[in-house]
């Protein structure tokens, strides 16, 4: 494969000091080119026809037009990938994730000036994630929007007349592109689905956010996991951003049980925490899915499922913004199928009922 240039990059934001750290920051990478900032979306209109970048950079509050405004046309005209430059807090959460829904590939803290500490740990994830938006796929997320996933009343007709398995859970991991991957998936199932427990890598301010929008949209009682809580059918339960999320056993009912310990994969929540978990509590009654990622978290968990005798599922390439998690487990030879983002609902109802 012959080897590409740097990534060009184009910063998009009001502060001249949040710019100036910015290009800092990515400039000193050897494979990213800060090809120019620009201090609204009416500059960065010009900038993107001369200079082409690869990624931008975006704000999200930005004076004469806001960053959702000007995302919004962009994927409409020119989709390209976007990181958002967030502020972490659950009043920035709604504007974030409106943010992903419209086609933004990821989203990172936006830097504070204080201590070295805090700016090279900044660092390190800004880089890391503008690098994967370069190799992220858009043109096919927006395509998706139409979607094309059985809507609750189709599948609700899937599962007429049966009943669910004994002790079926479903259990699904994601990352990069995931919070609009894990919606199509849910907001798809039947009232009387099967019980889903979920771990997305996502900071501990949004999760709650995320679990509400996603609950708005769903047949499905759709939760920010709370410890203890028993795990039910027709119920989505999704891993605080803070905590790891388990399954456990307790007189014949699944309980979550979140945990502070350690990062696994340099994550908390980690989906190899959550289907490890299942692997041990479940077993062969359980299912696992691994959707889009960075990375590689859950893959050798996926690859552990399956050998107990679980049904195991990954997001295909096409489909996926980001091939990292599901492509680990693909090339793991842990995944019974590998399929469209549209077509992981129906398998997920037809293995679940019986």
């Amino acid at each position: 494969m012959a080897k590409r240039g740097p990534v060009k990059v184009l910063i998009i934001d009001d502060s001249a000091l949040v710019r100036a750290l910015l290009s800092e920051i990515l400039s000193g990478h050897e494979n990213i080119d800060v090809v120019g900032s620009a201090s609204d979306p009416y500059e960065a209109r010009e900038m993107i026809k001369q200079l082409n970048p690869d990624v931008l950079t975006l704000d999200i509050e930005m004076p004469r037009m806001n960053g959702i405004a000007f995302l919004k046309n962009l994927m409409r005209l020119r989709p390209m990938p976007v990181v958002m430059i967030s502020t972490l807090t659950q009043q920035g959460a709604p504007a974030t994730l409106e943010a992903l829904e419209l086609g933004a590939v990821d989203f990172v803290p936006k830097p504070k000036t204080e201590g070295a500490v805090a700016l090279e740990k900044y660092s390190e994830e800004i880089i890391e994630k503008v690098l994967c938006a370069a190799r992220a796929n858009v043109a096919p997320r927006i395509e998706e929007k139409k979607a094309q996933t059985p809507d609750s009343a189709v599948a609700t007709a899937l599962t007429y007349g049966k009943t669910l398995k004994p002790g079926f859970l479903c259990a699904i991991g994601a990352s990069t592109g995931g919070t609009e991957a894990i919606k199509d998936v849910v907001k798809s199932l039947p009232a009387n689905s099967p019980a889903v427990v979920i771990a997305q890598h996502i900071p501990a301010v949004f999760s709650s956010s995320f679990a509400k929008r996603v609950d708005t949209l769903s047949a499905v009682h759709v939760y920010e996991a709370e410890n203890n809580q028993k795990i039910e059918p027709g119920s989505v339960y999704i891993a605080p951003g803070d905590a790891h999320l388990r399954v456990i056993e307790r007189q014949g009912s699944y309980i979550c049980q979140l945990g502070t310990d350690d990062l696994i994969n340099r994550h908390r929540p980690s989906v190899e925490a959550l289907f490890d978990s299942v692997t041990k509590h479940v077993g062969a009654k359980a299912m696992g899915v691994i959707l889009t990622g960075m990375g590689a978290d859950g893959a050798a968990a996926l690859l552990r499922m399956k050998q107990a005798g679980c049904v195991t599922v990954a997001q295909d390439e096409a489909t996926s913004v980001v091939w990292g998690m599901p492509g680990a487990a693909v090339k793991l030879g842990a995944a019974d199928q590998v399929l469209p983002l549209d077509k992981i609902t129906r398998y997920i109802l037809t293995r679940a009922y019986q």
